[in-house]
């Protein structure tokens, strides 16, 4: 495939160096976001909802979710490094606290409950929307923090359509994407295929080791290279919509992936020698299939789908003198078969009402053949929803919702939800908004299961959810602003928090009290001036998630103290700018320090500090007739930050990639 993207990009430049007389009146590449703005409406009263511009998932198509998520919402990403497990967590709370939903089927793994960002490719996805905390009720239960969707969207109007993309990077990093789209007014295909590979092996400051100079006494470190740490991704995603009349409509859909990649050793005292090989290979299948039916007055939707995963682990040994011994070889199997029914009514312009059915069946099995350990369980769960909303004269929006659940047929909490959106001036948009919610997540199976350490004994965890948020809207011409700001607060009960235990492995427990509270600052301007568009989006979080556990089981140096890799400050903000077929943009992102250790220990060993991330993109377009080629340069890191997500993890300083796109 990179023999005939080359050859491809090869002739499709000659042909443009000899059309760059082409008038600038030619439309571009640029994508156009034409959509009409939810901000007041019945269905989403006291949720705090948003997207992820469709420019940003454009210039940022080679990266993975995990990048676009740190870099452009509130939500802290937690990196292992450059192609490493990457989780998300939302408002202070854990990685499993976060709901990840594909085309409407969740892909949360039922093991660990929790996704791996770095597996999701930007290729993929057409549209990205989040919902914060309490919100993520309307989708299912166990969001404590929130749900994050990702979808595939069809375009009716398309008739032929190919994109073909070509990137190269510094670390001997290769990316490769091609779409095609075949179809017209009733019947469309989209299929996008994708390969993704580097060898990752950045230089770093390894400040896990220190030389002493004997004559000045000063201390430095030695510069190290990020061994065993090559990674490679390819998958595919068939998309087929079926539209026979404006009544009916049906979508199937086949995202398929494997990824293998190599795990560096933790840097530590004992440099870059040979201690050992990690490797990780994943492969997924993962299939929505849904049928909406459009009457008077009603909305009818049946939804099934299926996600499997197949996860080979090892861990090898290093012992002089013998070779490579195997220490770890972990064979993991998980199936989640979804199912979904779901009417929406329309009682009148300013009333409606909602009820859906949930069954959902997981099957999981995992091995350690070295360890002579594993489990195998089966999960049911059913899962009943009931919405009412209602307005009151285009300044009072309500929503009440309920949700009940069944798991293995044993009647869980009820989980009630009250909203509301409040106009305070008819002249302008400018809303107040809030929610009160009860929310409950389930232990996942490696919770309770997993061999050693996993705790048959954990209790749910269950608490109430507040929120609070003022919002402004303004248009005029060509400006356009949107802003937010919310304050939140969880008290959530039986927190689940693995520790070491005596035995000499870990143990999850549940924590008597945790309350994660704090307030979120949301813009975003886009706007025009003479032949200059600009936008400026960002995003600040300030978030206290504290332990409040019982002092005689988890000793006064804990209690009170802020969760693990939670930072209080976090924020990001994005400068792009457009003029004529040039576009740059420039991108910042910032934590303050986190800690390690559940007593918050300020030694260096213990804590991360804060750094400051700045990328920038430039790049240009050209038309001919309905053809189209971009070309992006991206600076990553630009200042060379040295900087790590999680302990004796480095990441990559300044890095390189160019990528050109072909679009017809």
């Amino acid at each position: 495939m990179v023999r005939l993207t080359g050859i491809l990009l090869f002739l499709f430049l000659g042909i443009q160096i000899s059309a760059q007389d082409i008038s600038d009146s030619i439309f571009t590449l640029r994508p156009v976001e034409v959509s009409s703005d939810r901000i007041f409406e019945k269905e989403s009263a006291g949720m705090k909802e948003s997207s992820v511009d469709t420019l940003i998932l454009l210039q940022k198509i080679n990266l993975s979710i995990s990048d676009v998520l740190a870099e452009n919402t509130p939500v802290f990403i937690k990196s292992y490094g450059r192609g490493a497990l990457a989780t998300a967590s939302f408002r202070g709370t854990a990685e499993s606290h976060t709901q990840v939903n594909w085309n409407g089927i969740s892909i949360n793994t039922p093991m660990a409950g929790m996704v791996d960002f770095s597996l999701i490719p930007v290729y993929i996805i057409d549209d990205l929307s989040l919902k914060y905390g309490s919100a993520s009720i309307a989708d299912k239960s166990g969001g404590l923090g929130g749900s994050i969707n990702i979808n595939n969207t069809v375009d009716w109007n398309q008739r032929v359509g190919v994109k073909l993309m070509q990137g190269i990077g510094s670390y001997g990093t290769y990316d490769e994407f091609l779409q095609l789209n075949l179809g017209g007014s009733t019947f469309q295909s989209k299929t996008r295929a994708y390969y993704n590979t580097s060898q990752n092996d950045y230089t770093f400051v390894n400040k896990g080791i220190a030389e002493i100079n004997p004559e000045t006494g000063n201390i430095s470190h030695p510069l190290d290279t990020n061994n065993n740490a090559a990674y490679s991704r390819h998958g595919f995603l068939q998309e087929f919509y079926y539209k026979p009349n404006n009544k009916n409509s049906l979508a199937a859909r086949w995202w398929y992936q494997m990824a293998d990649r190599s795990i560096p050793q933790a840097t530590s005292y004992e440099g870059a020698g040979q201690s050992g090989i990690n490797n990780q290979k994943d492969e997924d299948h993962k299939i929505a299939i849904d049928w909406r039916h459009y009457g008077e007055g009603y909305r009818l939707l049946l939804r099934s789908g299926y996600s499997g995963k197949e996860m080979d682990y090892a861990f090898r040994n290093y012992v002089p003198g013998v070779g490579t011994i195997p220490a770890i070889y972990s064979q993991s199997s998980q199936q989640s078969f979804l199912n979904t029914a779901s009417l929406s009514l329309d009682l009148s312009k300013s009333f409606s009402l909602e009820t859906a059915v949930d069954y959902n069946f997981h099957k999981v099995s995992s091995h350690d053949t070295v360890a002579k350990t594993g489990y195998e369980k089966n999960r049911n769960a059913l899962s009943a929803f009931f919405a009412l909303r209602k307005s009151f004269a285009d300044r009072l929006n309500l929503t009440l919702m309920l949700r009940q659940e069944w798991i293995d047929k044993a009647s869980k909490a009820l989980i009630p939800y009250f909203g509301f959106d409040f106009k305070l001036l008819d002249a302008m948009d400018l809303f107040i908004k809030g929610n009160l919610a009860r929310n409950y997540h389930l232990p996942s199976l490696n919770d309770l299961f997993w061999q050693p350490g996993g705790n048959p004994e954990l209790k749910p965890e269950d608490g109430m959810s507040y929120e609070l948020g003022l919002g402004y809207h303004f248009k005029i011409q060509n400006l356009k602003l949107q802003t937010e700001l919310t304050a939140f607060y969880s008290d959530i009960n039986n927190w689940i928090l693995w520790t070491p235990g005596f035995k000499g492995y870990w143990q999850p427990q549940n924590v008597k009290n945790v309350v994660a509270k704090g307030l979120e600052i949301n813009l975003n301007l886009k706007g025009r001036s003479g032949k200059v568009s600009y936008v400026v989006a960002g995003n600040y979080a300030y978030t206290k998630s504290i332990n409040y556990g019982d002092p005689q089981v988890w000793g006064d140096a804990s209690y009170g103290k802020q969760l693990v890799f939670v930072p209080v400050h976090s924020g990001n903000i994005m400068l792009s700018l457009a003029w004529k077929k040039f576009h740059a943009s420039w991108q910042h992102n910032s934590y303050s320090e986190r800690f390690t250790t559940t007593t918050n220990d300020v030694s260096s060993r213990n804590r991360f500090y804060p750094y400051f991330m700045n990328d920038f993109i430039v790049g240009k377009e050209f038309q001919m007739g309905k053809i189209g080629l971009s070309a992006e340069f991206k600076i990553y890191n630009i200042f060379d930050e040295s900087y790590r997500s999680v302990l004796r993890r480095p990441m990559p300083g300044r890095n390189f990639l160019f990528t050109i796109m072909f679009n017809y």
